[in-house]
């Protein structure tokens, strides 16, 4: 790992109730990485993502994004709780890419993102409206701009959301699961755009999927989450061709055999 990464959590957790999601998690992300985080339902990875996004609080820890606290702002004596005003400014770097879309359906694809830049960041709707434009142009959806998602495939809802979400000009880019709400021969589509958008763009990104390959052939590193915590984490190589742990080889396996 770099000296300075983009992303650090410190013995991060999240609890629900008597339920421990995240135990305590320590995970560093260089700027430019690429992560895959794989493992069962209910390991913490969704939670994760959710945490970093900042729209579920951590009952411990703190999460840092390029070097200054993201979860906590300095106060009198120390670190504290950040306020909304403090999380808003610390989320602004930060887009996210969710598995059903959740595209406002009364909007064009050209509105759903110009949306956002035009209302949080300012920019004038006609600014907004070009750069959204090239956006969709850019996740192969020029000949859609005037079209309502209901008019729209899955998988061009979700070009869509990864539009949107690059509206913001984020450094770091989150993706949960985006194709689990799709058919088969829909996920390539949405893939095929990440994987540009990770050529072409210096972004950070991490990924919750069970597409295994693709999680090879895209990641930089995977993380196999269990029970909260990470098990067991390497290069590609090193995760799927000689896993260290008996829970990631009954994993692995077990998602090999249902595709």
């Amino acid at each position: 790992m770099t000296a300075s990464p983009m992303i650090r959590f410190r013995q991060v957790s999240k609890r629900y109730g008597s339920l421990t999601v995240l135990d305590a998690l320590d995970l560093d992300i260089a700027p430019g990485e690429k992560v895959a985080l794989i493992g069962p339902s209910g390991s913490g990875k969704s939670t994760l993502l959710r945490a970093l996004m900042l729209l579920d609080d951590i009952d411990g820890g703190v999460i840092e994004v390029d070097g200054a606290p993201l979860t906590h702002m300095p106060g009198r004596e120390g670190l504290v709780r950040a306020d909304e005003r403090y999380k808003r400014r610390g989320r602004s770097g930060i887009g996210m890419v969710f598995q059903n879309f959740n595209l406002f359906p009364h909007m064009t694809a050209l509105q759903n993102v110009a949306e956002a830049p035009a209302s949080v960041l300012g920019l004038p709707a006609a600014q907004a409206k070009t750069r959204a434009a090239e956006l969709l142009e850019t996740v192969g959806l020029g000949d859609k701009l005037a079209h309502y998602p209901s008019q729209l495939s899955g998988g061009q809802q979700q070009r869509v959301a990864i539009a949107r979400a690059l509206a913001m000009r984020p450094r770091i880019m989150l993706f949960d699961e985006v194709t689990s709400a799709l058919d088969p021969e829909l996920c390539g589509e949405v893939l095929n755009v990440i994987r540009r958008l990770g050529d072409e763009h210096s972004l950070t990104m991490l990924m919750v999927t069970h597409q295994m390959g693709f999680a090879k052939e895209f990641a930089d590193r995977i993380c196999f989450f269990s029970e909260g915590k990470i098990l067991e984490q390497g290069s590609p190589e090193q995760l799927f061709g000689a896993p260290q742990h008996e829970r990631t080889r009954t994993f692995l396996r077990a998602v090999m055999e249902a595709s």
